[in-house]
């Protein structure tokens, strides 16, 4: 290359990746992956991968395959579990295949704004960026789904909606696809009025462990609503477990002591 092109390159910002191909100055180092869950399941895909998205999702365990059973067959399903268990993004993916698919016409991600046992203080911003912080996780699974272009895109065409807890009440879902993430942190009012907003054509996956709630004791309203709708045929309760857990061995192993 010129030294007259580099210059303009370097003025304008227009690298062409392809140009360094074969420069022995230039030299790709091979990425330590570490522990991965495809690896740690020893199944025959490649662990890791660079680009690209997940099309289609596979359990990982027989509690994972009966909460995706569940949201096939039930239209409100809550999914109690201890973390790395799946819960979440088990219920994004679903909420995903359906939008896609065209069986909804739109996704719901709600949570709670509660913050994790300690005060953030004020955030400044408007509402929007002082709640991002909050629903960063429901972000998070959505981006392992769906390229960040393709996100930001059905969210501004309204197909995706991330909303607090709060912004639900006197609202009805049609034609939607709901996720309550993080339910424990919720009252059993609060829990009580997000049911409710459910309507026709709708799926509703309402996730949570009840054993790390970030409220008071027995303000949490996740465990007493959950054993009350075990009683009705057409909701599905699904308890997942240690044995369930998908995320790092360490976790399943800590969780199992503390």
């Amino acid at each position: 290359m010129s030294k007259r092109a580099l210059k303009r390159q370097l003025r304008e910002g227009a690298f062409d990746a392809g140009q360094f191909e074969g420069d022995d100055k230039i030299r790709r180092l091979p990425l330590d992956r570490g522990w991965s869950p495809l690896a740690h399941h020893n199944d025959d895909r490649v662990p890791g991968r660079d680009q690209g998205y997940l099309k289609t999702i596979k359990a990982k365990s027989e509690g994972q395959q009966a909460l995706m059973d569940a949201v096939d067959a039930r239209n409100l399903v809550l999914a109690l579990g201890p973390a790395g268990t799946g819960k979440t993004y088990l219920a994004i993916a679903k909420a995903v295949e359906a939008l896609e698919s065209g069986r909804v016409g739109r996704i719901v991600l709600s949570r709670p704004a509660v913050e994790a046992g300690e005060s953030i203080g004020f955030l400044p911003g408007d509402a929007e960026e002082k709640l991002a912080p909050y629903l960063r996780p429901l972000y998070d699974a959505l981006s392992d789904r769906l390229s960040m272009k393709r996100v930001r895109a059905l969210m501004s065409e309204g197909a995706i909606e991330i909303a607090p807890v709060g912004f639900m009440r006197g609202r009805t879902l049609n034609n939607a696809f709901v996720v309550i993430d993080e339910a424990q942190n919720c009252t059993y009012g609060q829990l009580k009025m997000l049911l409710t907003r459910l309507g026709w054509h709708s799926t509703m996956v309402v996730t949570g462990d009840p054993n790390q709630s970030d409220l008071l004791p027995e303000i949490s309203g996740l465990a007493p609503v959950a054993s009350k709708l075990e009683e009705i045929g057409n909701v599905a309760v699904v308890r997942l477990g240690d044995r369930d857990i998908v995320r790092h061995p360490l976790v399943a192993e800590m969780l199992g002591v503390l």
